[in-house]
């Protein structure tokens, strides 16, 4: 009988936006709604956090993936 190979789920990292003095805000929103998937209320809210606290995750992804949308946003921005 041979046994099943095991499949481990890939490591996650999360995508951290950090806070500047020339994005706008409404931008933020922007990316985080047409990029990350977010709603209106929570990527405000994520924005908000950026604004207060210098940083915020955007969101949590296979490393491929995380990557990826990295390299969007900073060629967006």
């Amino acid at each position: 009988m041979v046994a099943e190979p095991e499949v481990a789920k890939p490591p996650m990292y999360a995508v951290v936006m950090y806070n500047d003095n020339y994005t706008p805000m409404e931008f933020v929103v922007y990316v985080l709604q047409s990029e990350f998937k977010h709603n209106v209320d929570s990527a405000v809210q994520i924005m908000l956090t950026i604004h207060n606290t210098s940083k915020g995750i955007a969101g949590i992804y296979p490393k491929d993936i995380a990557e990826t949308k990295a390299k969007k946003v900073n060629s967006l921005a």
